[in-house]
């Protein structure tokens, strides 16, 4: 499967899942479906077939609100079945709102409550280089969770301790729940705010393939890796995109028929 395929895929089984279980933050899922797919596609060292395998790289999603993205990969791959995917959001599923680890293979820490999920992937980050492990740990955050403390506590610690091991991709979407980020609390240079804190620094398209491949397989041998992924809001759907309604809005009723048939218009 291409990457393409993989996103749309993962964006077509989000339109159901948010759809269906009447739940939030389709727009946050569109925004980081490239992303995830050239993940789980071609970068993570992962299997379904040893879920819990010691030399398995890391993901966590710091922005666990935006799980849907990662079930729908993990789905896709083979750690557990498609149909799964339909109980999302029903109560007794094992597949909740807020990413979560239990009983889900593939799922390695549960997160929802912001600035947590990048905390921890740091400290496994410590770990794995104490323990001479070499394989990598990944996080993906929101840029409107980069206005908690803890995520800039991460930054200081990563850099002191000289975590190459570590890669940080920042959702930039420029939108936060119920405003724009610069409106809700001024990012400026977030780019600049990284470098500052002595991390190597990647500014991509969060759309493009080729470059959210190349940033996240770029190593340094002495400092983390920070991506600044410029993405779009409920990217793929067009009355979603840069449309800050849709962090909390699911799609319904003549939404959720115009959204299938753009994204069955594009099918990979």
């Amino acid at each position: 499967m291409t990457n393409e395929a993989m996103a749309w895929r993962i964006r077509r089984h989000a339109i159901d899942m948010t759809h269906f279980a009447n739940s939030s933050h389709i727009g946050s899922v569109l925004s980081i479906a490239d992303i995830v797919a050239v993940l789980y596609n071609e970068v993570l060292n992962v299997s379904h077939k040893e879920p819990y395998c010691k030399y398995r790289d890391r993901f966590i999603l710091s922005k666990g609100h935006a799980g849907v993205a990662v079930y729908a990969a993990l789905a896709e791959k083979g750690f557990f079945s498609i149909e799964q995917l339909k109980t999302y959001g029903r109560n007794g599923s094992l597949l909740s709102g807020h990413i979560s680890h239990k009983d889900v293979p593939g799922i390695e820490f549960s997160t929802g409550s912001l600035g947590h999920g990048i905390a921890v992937a740091v400290g496994m980050a410590i770990a794995a280089k104490r323990d001479g492990m070499t394989h990598h740990v990944y996080t993906i955050a929101g840029d409107g969770e980069c206005d908690e403390g803890a995520v800039w506590e991460t930054a200081l610690f990563a850099n002191h301790y000289r975590l190459s091991n570590f890669t940080v991709i920042i959702d930039h979407n420029k939108l936060q729940s119920l405003d724009t980020c610069e409106n809700t609390i001024e990012l400026l240079d977030l780019a600049l705010k990284w470098k500052s804190f002595g991390w190597e620094v990647q500014e991509i398209d969060g759309h493009n393939m080729n470059e959210i491949k190349e940033a996240l397989l770029y190593r340094h041998c002495l400092k983390p890796v920070c991506v600044i992924a410029h993405t779009t809001k409920g990217k793929g759907i067009s009355f979603m995109e840069n449309q800050v309604v849709w962090h909390y809005r699911s799609p319904q009723g003549d939404d959720y028929k115009r959204a299938i048939a753009e994204l069955e218009a594009v099918k990979q």
